[in-house]
C-alpha cells in the first residue's frame, strides 16, 4: 500500500474487532493509523485508533515498506493512557485465576506472574524462565502478609521485612514448614520457588498495579525475572541496565515482550520502572545475612536495616532512659566489643524536644566514665516506633500508654525490669537515689542481653 492509498477499512474493522480493541461505527478521520506499540514504527498518515481500555490487539500490526506484517506479540495494556486502571486490573485478575502467565511492572523491573494455585501457570512460567538461570520467588500483597509465611523466622528476617517491604528487597530464607503458610502450596509450586537448599525468596512489590492485583488474590504470585546477558538474539547492544556481573534487567515492556515473544499473553505496561534497576537480594540463615546481589538498595544501607534498634523510655527523657542508653551501650560494647551491632535510643512519652539530661545523671553517669552531656530529649514518634525491635519501659504504666497508642505492638514494648516491676523515678531526689537507679537499670539491662542472645545481633556471613 502506498502512502496515499485507500485501506481496507472492512478488514482492519475485522481484524480489530476480534482484538476486542474498538467499536468499528466507523473510522477516525483520515482513516486507520496502525502503531506496532514497542518499536514505534507508524503509517505517516493516518491516526491512532484508541480502545477505551487501551488494549494493544495481540497481534501487533505495523506498515513496513507498503506490506501489511503480522508480528506475535502479548496482549498489551497500556497503563498510562487511562487515570482508572480498575478494568485492567479485573482483567488481569481473571487471566491469573485461568492459569496464564502475565508480564508486570514493579518498581525495579519487568517480571512475570503466575497464580501460586495454579499448577498448570507455574510450569508453563517455569518453561519460559527455564534459559534465564533465575529460581522464581513468591511475591505476597504486604509485609503482614509475609509474616504468614514467615512464620519463625529469625530476628533479621523479620526486622528487614517491617523495613523493607513494600520495596526493592528480595529475601531468601529457610521458613519453619509447619507453620509456615507456604505449605499450604501445591506441591509443584513449591518446588519452583525453593532452591537447593530449601530456602525460599520472598518479596512485596511496591507496584501500583500489582499491589491492587494482590488485593482480589488469596494466595501469592510466583514472579520470575528475564534476567540475560547484556546482549540480544541478534548480538547488538542491549539497552537494559546491566549489573555488575554483567547481567541485564529488563525495565520496560519492550525488553520483556522481546524475550517472551508470544509466550507470554498479556503485559502491562506502565513505562520504565520507578528505579530503573534490580532489586537487592539478602539471604538470611539465623542471626547471619549475606547480600548476594547489590541493587537498588547498597551494602551500606543493608548494614543499617539489618541492624537492631532498642528504644529505651521513661517520661520525659532526661534522668532514667537517657542513663538507660549509654549503660546499655557500655555494655553492649563490653560483652561483643562493638557497640556498632545495634542502634540504641532513648524517648520519653511525654518529652520536649531537645532538654538536655537532669544535672545528676549527668553526674553519675560521669563517675562510671560514661558521657550525658550531649544529650537532647525526644518525643515517642511513630518513626521510632516502627523502625524500633525493641522497646524497653521503666514503669508498667509507660507500656500501658505506649500500647494505648500503639496496639499492634505486644510483642515489641516490655518493661525493664523482668518482672514486670517498675524502676522508680529518681526525679528530685538526691544523687544517691540515681546511683540506686542507675545500678538497677544496670542490672536489668544485663539480663536483657542475656535473654536476647546472640541471635539478636545480626553477622554478615562471608562469601
Amino acid at each position: 500500500m502506498d502512502d496515499g492509498g485507500d485501506f481496507d477499512r472492512s478488514v482492519m474493522a475485522a481484524i480489530l474487532t476480534a482484538a476486542g480493541k474498538i467499536e468499528t461505527s466507523g473510522p477516525p478521520r483520515g482513516g486507520f493509523w496502525i502503531t506496532d506499540p514497542f518499536d514505534g514504527l507508524t503509517h505517516p498518515d493516518h491516526r491512532a485508533v484508541q480502545s477505551r481500555f487501551a488494549v494493544a490487539a495481540p497481534l501487533v500490526r505495523t506498515i513496513v515498506a507498503g506490506q501489511f506484517a503480522t508480528t506475535h506479540l502479548p496482549m498489551l495494556l497500556d497503563l498510562q493512557s487511562t487515570d482508572d486502571i480498575r478494568d485492567m486490573v479485573h482483567r488481569t485478575v481473571q487471566a491469573l485465576v485461568e492459569g496464564q502467565v502475565v508480564g508486570f511492572p514493579t518498581e525495579t523491573v519487568y517480571a512475570l506472574a503466575a497464580h501460586s494455585l495454579r499448577p498448570d501457570a507455574v510450569a508453563k512460567l517455569m518453561q519460559i524462565q527455564s534459559d534465564w538461570g533465575s529460581t522464581p520467588i513468591l511475591s505476597v500483597r504486604s509485609g503482614e502478609a509475609a509474616e504468614d509465611f514467615l512464620h519463625g523466622s529469625s530476628p533479621i528476617v523479620r526486622r528487614l521485612s517491617r523495613r523493607c517491604w513494600p520495596g526493592p528487597l528480595i529475601l531468601r530464607t529457610q521458613c519453619d514448614w509447619k507453620q509456615s503458610a507456604a505449605s499450604r502450596l501445591p506441591a509443584e509450586t513449591m518446588r519452583a520457588v525453593c532452591g537447593g537448599d530449601d530456602q525460599i525468596a520472598f518479596r512485596v512489590v511496591d507496584q501500583r498495579v500489582l499491589g491492587q492485583v494482590h488485593r482480589y488474590l488469596a494466595a501469592p504470585l510466583v514472579l520470575a525475572t528475564a534476567e540475560t546477558l547484556p546482549e540480544t538474539e541478534t548480538g547488538d547492544p542491549c539497552s537494559d541496565p546491566v549489573d555488575a556481573s554483567g547481567t541485564a534487567f529488563p525495565t520496560n515492556a519492550k525488553s520483556i515482550a522481546r524475550r517472551c515473544g508470544d509466550s507470554v499473553p498479556l503485559l502491562l505496561d506502565d513505562g520504565p520502572t520507578r528505579y530503573g534497576g534490580c532489586c537487592s537480594v539478602v539471604q538470611v540463615k539465623d542471626h547471619h545475612w549475606q547480600l548476594i546481589r547489590q541493587g537498588v538498595i547498597e551494602r551500606d544501607a543493608m548494614s543499617q536495616f539489618v541492624k537492631p534498634v532498642i528504644a529505651l523510655v521513661c517520661t520525659g527523657n532526661t534522668c532514667r532512659s537517657p542513663m538507660a542508653e549509654v549503660l546499655l551501650r557500655h555494655l553492649v560494647q563490653q560483652r561483643y566489643g562493638s557497640d556498632d551491632l545495634v542502634q540504641i535510643v532513648s524517648a520519653g512519652v511525654a518529652a520536649g524536644m531537645g532538654s538536655a539530661a537532669s544535672p545528676q545523671a549527668v553526674e553519675v553517669m560521669s563517675d562510671r566514665g560514661l558521657d550525658l552531656t550531649e544529650h537532647g530529649s525526644r518525643m515517642l514518634d511513630d518513626a521510632l516506633v516502627a523502625s524500633a525491635d525493641l522497646i524497653l519501659t521503666m514503669t508498667r504504666g509507660h507500656r500501658s500508654a505506649i500500647l494505648a497508642a500503639w496496639p499492634d505492638l505486644h510483642d515489641r514494648v516490655h518493661t525493664l525490669r523482668r518482672d514486670g516491676g517498675d524502676i522508680a523515678d529518681p526525679v528530685g531526689m538526691p544523687v544517691e537515689c540515681y546511683v540506686q537507679c542507675a545500678d538497677q537499670i544496670q542490672q536489668e539491662l544485663s539480663a536483657w542481653l542475656d535473654a536476647l542472645g546472640d541471635d539478636f545481633f545480626p553477622v554478615e556471613a562471608k562469601t
